[in-house]
């Protein structure tokens, strides 16, 4: 299975696999159903933007580098079968914002709100086993 850019992983007929990617809305690939919605998605990435320039500003390259790779080695740490969302705690306490509660914190995100699928096959296929 090649997933394409754009495009929900297909199956071996060419039809998507709801069971893996789950149900698609092509309403909601189309436009952002609000004019904001496009600013909430990349609110987190503007900010650390914001936090580096300011970071280099005051205490040089180096700061932002070294801050830069904490975060990648944070974000690649496997922490949970493909079944079960990652809480990711340690980007969440390098970005100094574990002591908040937000609205994903509460109701989660709403893209991750329903995980289908079978545990057994979901981790045969993440292993590629399938």
């Amino acid at each position: 299975i090649v997933p394409v850019a754009g495009f929900s992983p297909q199956g071996a007929y060419g039809v998507q696999d709801s069971l893996r990617s789950g149900f698609t809305s092509v309403k909601n690939e189309l436009l952002p159903s609000h004019p904001l919605e496009l600013s909430e998605k990349n609110f987190q990435l503007n900010q650390d933007k914001m936090n580096f320039s300011t970071l280099r500003n005051i205490q040089g390259l180096h700061a932002p580098l070294k801050l830069q790779m904490e975060y990648r080695a944070a974000r690649q740490v496997i922490q949970r079968l493909p079944f079960l969302q990652s809480s990711n705690l340690a980007l969440d306490t390098l970005r100094n914002s574990d002591e908040s509660i937000g609205f994903e914190d509460v109701l989660n995100d709403p893209a991750h709100s329903e995980v289908m699928g079978e545990p057994h096959m979901m981790v045969e296929y993440k292993l590629g086993l399938l």
